[in-house]
């Protein structure tokens, strides 16, 4: 293991920089791979307590908000509100109104 001038850390077999390895970092987690395989990680303690940070931060903000699916009157009331916006405009259109005229 060699540490180079901006503190990142390499192997022989692969060098990977912390850039490189924060750059693909989003992609990671949106693929949802396994990062515990990860070289550059297993070298590299700065990359791998972000990830842990990371990990944190995602796990604490599902605690935020609980996410429940609406009941079906609230579905049922947006195809009726739907329905009755649909049928409105299937009509013949609003008069324009017309300010009164006074003398």
């Amino acid at each position: 293991m060699n540490k180079g001038r901006t503190g990142e850390t390499t192997t022989d077999k692969a060098i990977m920089t912390c850039a490189d390895f924060q750059e693909r970092l989003p992609e990671l987690f949106e693929t949802k791979a396994d990062l515990s395989a990860d070289e550059h990680l297993k070298t590299c303690e700065n990359c791998a307590a972000l990830v842990r940070d990371l990990e944190y931060i995602a796990q604490q903000a599902k605690l935020l908000l609980p996410i429940h699916d609406p009941s079906p009157s609230v579905w049922e009331n947006i195809r009726t509100a739907i329905r009755n916006d649909e049928s409105s405009k299937s009509g013949p259109p609003p008069l324009p109104s017309v300010p009164p005229t006074g003398v």
